[in-house]
């Protein structure tokens, strides 16, 4: 069995090299991941602005102690270019309105009596006060965005302040999400004894799709060799990503790894020392319509979400070119005591919440890999050491948190 840190180079490597990128409005970029790095074709800001309501004042003319008298000539609002300020003089102006040249400074309008057409300065500026020069955010010619950066609202606002209207954006991952078992039916049909409703599909289509995929789900398979092949060989030559869900074990109905060999998988693994999740398999296969991977996940629903969430994202965030692939890993304190077998990385189920000291862990009660509930319960995975025989509370151990992009 490989370790958990094997099983996840194995499988970032499959997202190398990324796939192809193309030119998207803006409106459309967000959650995407960005195929090239962006230079600025400008100077942001554009031109020195006043950051408050205020005077343009020359600092220098204000010799001496205050107050100060200058002649109010003109007014600098957005939208227009002022005219020069004169020696002596001061401007009317408003917040983003372009400095008028000669001016090196605001005074702010609190700081300013009216007297018809004078302005009594109470207060002296420093050169620069209230000012924001040109170029001070971004210089022109310099990297405003990076390749690799999954976008945020506040890339595409500055994409936008740069007047861009479109960017490069990485292709989304086509996935398949393909569930087997004689025991599946959709959910609100008829409880035939011996079904259960299937429930994975829909919980990983929605966690491909966080992670920038396009996913299907396909039609349900049962555990009939033939019909498994055929769902498999169709799914393959649609997709880049094909997710099995059950039947990856060895029982006697397990047919989902020898159905993928038989139509060109080449398996690279299929199990890893954790718990939940020890029957994954990944592998893939390359056709005339180029190469397909393979996650073969567990069937119980904790199994399925957990390795998914842990695998399965990071391979299709690599393979969109995502510089930041892998979740964040926390550190926090154990709420109370877990117990645990020593053997495989248990990755436990839990809620977190923070006190002064940072966060705390509190791994849930019920961590059996057919759990529904604990699974929605949850909003981290705790990563138990496969060595321990036990965390104490007050241990610090590793978190995920689920909620996380």
């Amino acid at each position: 069995m490989l370790s958990f840190d094997e099983a996840l180079a194995r499988i970032l490597a499959l997202g190398d090299p990324p796939l192809g990128s193309s030119v998207v409005p803006l409106e459309e970029c967000d959650g995407r991941v960005l195929g090239e790095d962006i230079p600025s074709p400008v100077d942001l800001p554009g031109f020195d602005y006043s950051s408050m309501d205020g005077y343009a004042v020359r600092a220098d003319d204000l010799d001496g102690a205050p107050p100060y008298r200058l002649l109010v000539r003109g007014e600098s609002r957005t939208g227009a270019v002022p005219d020069p300020l004169t020696p002596r003089t001061a401007m009317r102006i408003f917040t983003g309105a372009a400095l008028p040249g000669g001016a090196d400074a605001v005074v702010m309008q609190e700081n300013v009596a009216r007297e018809g057409d004078l302005a009594i300065v109470t207060a002296k500026p420093r050169p620069g006060a209230y000012v924001r020069r040109r170029g001070e955010d971004l210089v022109r010619g310099s990297v405003a965005l990076t390749k690799g950066t999954r976008l945020r609202p506040a890339h595409l606002s500055l994409a936008a302040a740069i007047d861009r209207a479109e960017l490069p954006v990485a292709r989304r991952p086509r996935v398949a999400i393909l569930a087997t078992g004689d025991e599946l039916r959709r959910p609100g049909t008829d409880a035939v004894p011996g079904t259960i409703p299937e429930s994975n599909t829909v919980a990983l289509r929605a966690m491909a799709r966080r992670a920038g995929a396009e996913a299907r789900a396909f039609p349900y398979v049962r555990d009939d060799r033939s019909a498994t092949e055929r769902a498999f060989a169709s799914a393959l030559d649609q997709v880049d990503v094909l997710v099995t869900v059950g039947g990856v074990s060895v029982g006697d109905h397990d047919l989902v790894r020898p159905a993928l060999e038989a139509v060109g998988v080449t398996l690279d693994f299929w199990r890893v020392a954790i718990k939940p999740g020890k029957p994954l398999a990944i592998g893939t296969r390359t056709s005339a319509h180029g190469r397909t991977v393979v996650v073969g996940l567990p069937g119980n629903p904790a199994s399925a979400m957990v390795t998914f969430a842990l695998f399965g994202i990071p391979l299709l965030r690599a393979m969109q070119g995502d510089a930041r692939p892998l979740p964040t890993l926390h550190r926090a304190r154990m709420a109370r005591a877990h117990a645990h077998d020593p053997g495989r990385l248990e990755l436990a189920r839990a809620t977190v919440s923070q006190d002064e000291h940072g966060l705390v862990v509190s791994t849930l009660t019920n961590q059996a890999s057919g759990a529904a509930t604990s699974m929605a319960q949850a909003d981290a995975i705790a990563f138990i050491p496969s060595d321990a025989t036990g965390i104490s509370a007050g241990a610090e151990v590793d978190v995920v948190l689920l909620g996380e992009p």
